[in-house]
């Protein structure tokens, strides 16, 4: 069994929310190369209903493929 705490940290960056788009999308700038990322809110976000509005500023988990990106925490 995998320990899912181990995988927290890795491949973690900041951004700032730019555009909110339908299905808790959001189009999201990274603070280190200003790359604009699709990004998704990670499912304990939704579960609690932590709200997040465009220019909020948020850590995500990358996908190491280079797709979308998942919102863990809004600062």
């Amino acid at each position: 069994m995998q320990n899912n705490k181990a995988d927290k940290g890795k491949n973690a960056a900041t951004g700032v929310v730019e555009e909110a788009l339908p299905n808790a999308l959001f189009r999201v700038s990274l603070d280190e190369t200003g790359e604009v990322i699709l990004a998704y809110l990670a499912g304990k976000m939704r579960k609690h209903r932590i709200k997040v509005l465009v220019g909020d500023k948020v850590r995500m988990e990358l996908d190491p493929y280079g797709g979308k990106a998942r919102i863990v925490k809004r600062f």
